[in-house]
């Protein structure tokens, strides 16, 4: 059973506000590239998922970051994204 297209978009809103915050400038570039580049989102799902594999240009840190995150280790509900708010956020 595939997650709704809804759940995708969740997922990587919820990643974005956990992570962009943290990340340096060239992180920043490899998301925006990993987010942007490829034509389809379930590829994107599916590399996070480690159902397929990558292609070797988005093979890096902010992927295996993605990667951890779709682990959800500590079993967190995600089922909706975020409210918005977090954009207006100072910097941590």
């Amino acid at each position: 059973l595939l997650p709704s297209p809804i759940y995708v978009h969740a997922f990587s809103s919820l990643f974005a506000k956990e992570n962009l915050g943290r990340m340096s400038e060239e992180q920043l570039n490899r998301y925006d590239r990993l987010i942007n580049e490829p034509s389809n989102d379930w590829d994107i799902y599916y590399w996070a998922t480690e159902a397929k594999p990558a292609p070797a240009e988005f093979e890096h840190d902010v992927l295996d970051m993605l990667r951890e995150f779709a682990k959800n280790r500590n079993r967190e509900q995600r089922l909706r994204q975020p409210d918005l708010e977090y954009l207006f956020e100072p910097p941590r």
